[in-house]
């Protein structure tokens, strides 16, 4: 029935793009007469210095920073002169890349065809505002940010339809600085077609015949396919242009906002416009686009403006909206994915994570209480592995992943130092990091605010706590080392048990704060115990425990706790506790009790 439903919707269109759709005249090397091209040139910083010349008149890997950070396109595929007489260099590849979108067209529901429609129609920046959940429409209201594509016309199938909105706003609206922040990084450097008139690339239905495309987007093909390249997807660029602005912005949404770029890249292969590889060319060069435009001195003050404007006009509202992008698991597993689409590693070689130049910037907001090398570092070890199609570029760029980067280290392969600020707000008060945390450094945690650690950790250098509060939210929370808590509060927050890998030590300014909801919970010292300073215990959901019951197990103790605070238990119970040789216990009484 879909396929029916399709050639209805085709027959109209068919005849006025029989000429256009001839087939390509495309080469393909063997294997044995395989000819690559070498890489960029271009040393680290490149891309950075040189953005402006993402121009029509430089069309060179040398000259221009786009086409340079996309050339390992160049080992998949010879450009030809015209649009159908390029080279296929690894046919195993490029096969498989169109495929991948025939397979999707097979497959996918009218829901999924009407969403590919409007991310095509609709302004990219209007429609990565959605990535700001119960604050779109807010947003929306108080930037003036319209579409005129609020529908599917009835007669889509074989008229084209333009968005004549605002696109993100109206930059002398409430949010005017973030509007033209989002303007600035979709300015006049930040085209694709440069590069896509460089690679000469064709799109997936001029490969495979017009049937792949969503049927309201027939009209939507451009006559002329010498100006119609598919690498890179220019879509999936100004989407994820239009997500680093906002998430600049607004880095309290930064994973939503990435998630909602990918989400419109992917959407360009339901609708059959672009390739898989065309959409991962497209998020590579909206990346470095991205950090160049906002390592410019010159957007120093913009940034600056945007970010508070945000945060006094918009972080203030209580949306009402929906927000589609509040599952982090779905988020998280959608993103990922999309980041290498199946591709196997062409080579499986071992090769450092390299970080371009200015690359930090990316998440100058995200961590605000982290300094530059501290956030390169953070991009350094959540990067994707070498070996991918189109992101092994020179630089670093096409490995970044930014969705794992916002969740913090994924390694200490030095010591780390944390100084937060509770009284400046944000993820300066408190932070979540929630990547599985491995390496040989250390952790120390220093001034205000609150850091909580979600991982499974292996991290094996030790947790200092000086300052503040550093929470163990996962079983592994503070990795296999020693932990030495000289001031400020380690807090326990795990159902069940929090494991201390090494010894603990706690000093007389010391606060250890227990959740306890019920009988597993539990801290568990692998190593010895040196107390002092204070045990808080939180109980919590009205749990009572019974007398033994014991909260934290060591192998051998040294010293006592100062005073015990008890916190959330009936009013008609209390508690004391009890030092055992491997254990403390809890003595419960009830109050009024002969």
């Amino acid at each position: 029935m879909k396929r029916l439903r399709m050639r209805k919707h085709l027959l109209i269109a068919v005849c006025c793009l029989a000429l256009l759709l001839s087939s390509p005249v495309v080469g393909d090397a063997s294997a044995a007469t395989k000819r690559t091209t070498a890489a960029s040139p271009h040393s680290s910083g490149f891309f950075v210095d040189h953005y402006k010349n993402n121009i029509s008149s430089n069309m060179t890997v040398e000259s221009n920073p786009v086409i340079g950070v996309l050339s390992e396109f160049n080992t998949l595929w010879t450009p030809g002169k015209t649009w159908n007489t390029g080279t296929k260099l690894n046919s195993r590849v490029l096969d498989a890349n169109i495929q991948k979108v025939v397979d999707i067209a097979e497959h996918r529901t009218m829901l999924e065809e009407n969403a590919a429609y409007f991310d095509d129609r609709r302004g990219q920046s209007y429609s990565v505002i959605d990535g700001l959940g119960k604050l779109a429409d807010v947003y929306r209201m108080n930037a003036g940010a319209t579409t005129t594509i609020i529908s599917i016309p009835a007669d889509a199938s074989i008229k084209k339809y333009h968005d004549e909105g605002t696109n993100s706003g109206s930059t002398s609206s409430e949010l005017g600085h973030v509007v033209s922040l989002v303007n600035t990084l979709r300015g006049n450097f930040s085209s694709s077609n440069p590069a896509k008139g460089y690679f000469n690339y064709l799109r997936p239905f001029r490969w495979k015949g017009n049937s792949i495309i969503v049927p309201t987007l027939i009209p939507v093909i451009n006559p002329d396919p010498n100006k119609d390249g598919g690498f890179p997807s220019g879509h999936t660029n100004a989407a994820y242009l239009s997500a680093f602005a906002y998430a600049y912005a607004i880095p309290e949404r930064y994973q939503e906002l990435l998630t909602r770029a990918s989400e419109l890249g992917h959407n360009r292969i339901v609708a059959g416009m672009h390739s898989p590889l065309d959409v991962m060319g497209g998020r590579v060069m909206a990346t470095a686009l991205s950090a160049a435009i906002l390592s410019d001195p010159d957007n120093e003050k913009l940034k600056k403006a945007a970010y508070d404007e945000a945060h006094r006009k918009l972080l203030t509202q209580t949306g009402t909206g929906e927000d589609s992008y509040s599952d982090y698991k779905t988020n998280k597993k959608q993103y990922t994915e999309r980041l290498t689409y199946g591709f196997r590693r062409m080579k499986t070689t071992a090769k450092p994570m390299a970080v371009p130049k200015g690359a930090e910037v990316l998440l100058e907001t995200r961590f605000p209480y982290l300094d530059k090398k501290q956030r390169r570092m953070i991009l350094a070890n959540t990067g994707l592995p070498a070996g991918y199609p189109v992101l092994d570029d020179r630089e670093g760029w096409g490995r970044l992943n930014l969705f794992s980067a916002a969740d913090g280290y994924g390694a200490f392969t030095k010591d780390v130092t944390v100084k937060m600020d509770s009284a400046k707000g944000g993820f300066h008060a408190t932070d979540r990091w929630r990547n599985d945390i491995s390496g040989a450094g250390k952790l120390t945690k220093m001034g205000t605010g609150t850091l909580k650690l979600e991982g499974k950790n292996t991290y094996s250098g030790g947790t200092r706590i000086d300052q503040g509060t550093l929470e163990g939210s996962s079983e592994t929370a503070f990795g296999r080392g020693d932990v030495s808590l000289r001031g400020g509060t380690l807090k326990e927050d795990v159902p069940g048990k929090l494991v201390i890998g090494g010894d603990y030590k706690q000093s007389a300014k010391g606060i250890l704060e227990l959740q306890l909801s019920g009988k597993k919970d539990q801290l568990k010292i692998k190593g010895k115990a040196k107390l002092k300073g204070i045990l808080r215990l939180n109980f919590t959901d009205n749990y009572v425990p019974v007398d033994g019951s014991a909260i934290i197990t060591f192998h051998k103790r040294h010293g006592s706790f100062s005073s015990v605070e008890t916190r959330g238990l009936p009013s008609k119970y209390k508690v004391k506790i009890i030092y055992k040789s491997n254990s403390i216990q809890l003595k419960v009484d009830q109050k009024g009790r002969s």
